[in-house]
């Protein structure tokens, strides 16, 4: 099984992979390790604060690849990263789709207000940031997004609505 998960900043996109590793023993794959990688390494003229879709339009195709090849043999991963796009599945034929999961993290308005501090203070207790310029704003533009664009795929989106233990979202 490909359980791929997707969301906006700081919704705890990489931490819920963590769990689920724990859990279920799957590889998990952030797509921002590929990305750093080929940037570090000056395979693209990309660079981390480049467009999300130039990003995804860059890293989707090797993702692709890496989801067809799992499912072939008849691995298990999970992928985690916001450089999915909502129309991931029109790039699969329907026996690659019964391989793979698709889950979204999006919180809500009043959430992010009521707990933007609490989302700052666990930003990097997975991964460490190497900048913290993500403002109020920024979760509030980016969430609207995300769910806007989950509800127009009718994919399915897990909607973080009041605090909670990423234990407690694992997806079965």
């Amino acid at each position: 099984m490909i359980i791929l998960i997707t969301g906006a900043s700081h919704t705890g996109k990489t931490l819920l992979a963590q769990k689920m590793m724990e859990q279920y023993h799957y590889p998990y794959f952030s797509i921002d390790h590929l990305k750093m990688g080929l940037i570090r390494s000056r395979n693209t003229t990309l660079s981390p604060t480049s467009p999300d879709d130039e990003l995804t339009a860059y890293l989707w195709p090797i993702v692709l690849e890496m989801i067809k090849t799992a499912i072939e043999n008849k691995q298990n991963m999970i992928i985690e990263g916001c450089y999915i796009p909502f129309n991931w599945a029109d790039d699969f034929t329907e026996e690659y789709r019964t391989h793979i999961q698709f889950h979204c993290l999006v919180m809500s308005q009043d959430y992010i207000k009521k707990h933007f501090a609490k989302i700052k203070q666990y930003e990097n207790v997975i991964e460490q940031r190497l900048y913290d310029d993500f403002t109020l704003e920024d979760a509030l533009t980016d969430n609207a997004r995300y769910m806007e664009k989950a509800r127009q795929y009718h994919v399915p989106y897990v909607l973080i609505d009041e605090p909670y233990n990423p234990d407690q979202i694992i997806i079965r």
